[in-house]
């Protein structure tokens, strides 16, 4: 992973567990001197977390932290099961064979992590798992719009799987979308996928709730 990749993955868990205030703002070179690093990767990490809403970079002014509301955040999760589940829909029908090779490889490394207890490696293996089924959808417009809510919800999905038994809970999710996909089972990997997706906001709720607890404690 990039430098950048790593702080930024740093400052989302640090803003998402309250660690800094809504509208406080990020010095660019207190956080270089934090990071020991220059602030070019700092900058990088920025760019991401103002992708998934996390920042807000206003002109002339810097960088503020910001954070989605918990009604926010269950529109977005609900939007973005529904998008998952035609994305779903599509690629039973489209999938390749070829790309349902590298489907069950990302699978692979996925349980792996998993069994390796790394929650991290697990999400981004996770993350090609997806991003495979966006583009097998052979819809264009699909895929872009996916992937845009998908980066905008990346840290919640991410930190969602540090919630105790999340992962086998999602990697049993994954295998029967596999099987569905492998079957061409349109409606089953529709509906798979969908609840795969408002699973995670449920868990996610939950994990707000832990850092609620450790911020009081």
């Amino acid at each position: 992973m990039k430098n950048s990749d790593i702080i930024a993955s740093a400052l989302e868990e640090s803003i998402l567990r309250g660690d800094y205030q809504v509208g406080e703002r990020l010095n660019e070179v207190n956080l270089a001197t934090q990071f020991g690093v220059s602030r070019t990767p700092i900058r990088e990490a920025l760019q991401k977390l103002s992708k998934s809403g996390l920042v807000e970079q206003i002109h002339r002014r810097g960088v503020f932290v910001r954070r989605h509301s918990p009604v926010e955040l269950i529109e977005l999760f609900e939007v973005m099961a529904e998008l998952e589940a035609a994305c779903g829909r599509l690629a039973a029908l489209r999938i390749s064979d070829e790309a349902l090779t590298q489907l069950k490889e990302a699978n692979n490394k996925c349980k792996a992590a998993m069994l390796a207890g790394e929650a991290d490696t697990y999400y981004y293996a996770n993350e090609v798992f997806h991003m495979i089924i966006y583009e097998q959808s052979g819809n264009s417009i699909l895929e872009q719009e996916t992937k845009r809510l998908h980066q905008r919800l990346k840290p919640y999905r991410r930190l969602q799987l540090h919630v105790r038994g999340r992962m086998p809970q999602s990697m049993s999710e994954h295998e029967q979308i596999v099987n569905a996909l492998t079957l061409a089972d349109a409606d089953q990997s529709a509906q798979l996928l969908r609840g795969h997706v408002a699973i995670q906001g449920e868990k996610f709720r939950h994990l707000m709730s832990s850092f609620e607890s450790i911020n009081k404690a």
